[in-house]
């Protein structure tokens, strides 16, 4: 069989594509890659579909043997890697051949790496994604992170060039990120001052942060007259404000519905920098138009269909 076999483990590895979508209304969520640009950077490097489901590695790297020939590349947080004890650089593929491991260690910038393979990983698809969504148990490999002495089939593509990511399509991480937002639905039920507080006051990432979302601290934002609100529909991006006024930003792995009042969402194309946020990390908001988001999404669209004739 061709395929990989995990020596260690690493903090959390999972599999991931771009979510399923088309069923949040029966309370599915996407899920899918915290840092979606990162993984479609990472399957340019194997010549895969940008959609194609890599292994998102947080915080510590796993250690793999493999029993294919094929390309890897490794993109998003640089962090330490070997092959067969030579170091490999972040943004830059490598082939493989029967045989060799892979091992990679701490992140050094960001929080979230993404390896893919040239092919295919050859798992079943859950509603027409293979992303796992952990607290479902279901996608990926048997619904969970990859453990020690697992064996997951490659289909490889044949795909055997080597390739290194464009220095303008790069990404470089900060412990400090200034992300864009529109008003959110309820942004009607706060006062203005906790308004001003939102927009002009840091926040920092607090230890309660995981793929479902990440908890804030920093200056209350203020309420009219409450928070609680008929549950209404989230996205991924979409920033809720509970009683006691810390914000919490909803990820990859959120809830369909909430009862919370939302005070803003994320655009499109900041949510992956949130993804490579970690705890102590800090973060401003910037109110943006929604006509300059479609922009920056349009704009971020075009981009890699210029990377792709490459």
């Amino acid at each position: 069989m061709d395929g990989i076999k995990f020596i260690k483990e690493g903090f959390l590895t999972t599999i991931q594509d771009l979510g399923r979508y088309g069923f949040q209304k029966f309370g599915m969520p996407v899920s899918g890659a915290m840092d979606s640009y990162s993984l479609k950077t990472a399957n340019w490097l194997v010549g895969n579909p940008r959609e194609s489901a890599c292994f998102e590695i947080t915080f510590q790297g796993p250690e793999i043997e493999f029993h294919c020939e094929t390309v890897i590349g490794l993109s998003g947080a640089p962090m330490q890697a070997s092959l067969n004890g030579n170091t490999l650089q972040s943004d830059t593929s490598y082939r493989v051949f029967r045989g060799d491991i892979l091992r990679t260690g701490i992140v050094q910038q960001g929080v979230r790496s993404y390896l893919a393979i040239a092919g295919e990983i050859e798992i079943p698809e859950v509603m027409g994604s293979k992303s796992t969504y952990l607290r479902g148990r279901l996608g990926g490999f048997h619904g969970r992170k990859i453990e020690a002495g697992d064996e997951i089939a490659i289909k490889p593509s044949g795909f055997s060039d080597v390739r290194q990511l464009p220095y303008e399509f790069r990404q470089f991480f900060s412990t400090s990120q200034t992300l864009r937002i529109i008003p959110g639905t309820e942004v009607s039920y706060f006062e203005l001052s906790g308004i001003t507080s939102f927009l002009t006051s840091e926040y920092t990432v607090s230890p309660q942060n995981d793929r479902m979302g990440y908890r804030l601290s920093g200056q209350a934002i203020t309420h009219k007259s409450g928070a609680d609100i008929i549950s209404s529909g989230i996205t991924n991006g979409s920033i809720q404000v509970p009683g006691h006024g810390q914000p919490i930003i909803m990820l990859a792995d959120h809830q369909t519905v909430g009862g919370y009042t939302q005070i803003a969402n994320i655009v499109s194309v900041d949510i992956p920098l949130v993804g490579q946020l970690k705890t102590g990390d800090k973060i401003h908001f910037r109110e943006t138009s929604l006509q300059e988001a479609h922009d920056l999404i349009e704009k971020q669209e075009q981009l890699f269909k210029n990377l792709y004739l490459l």
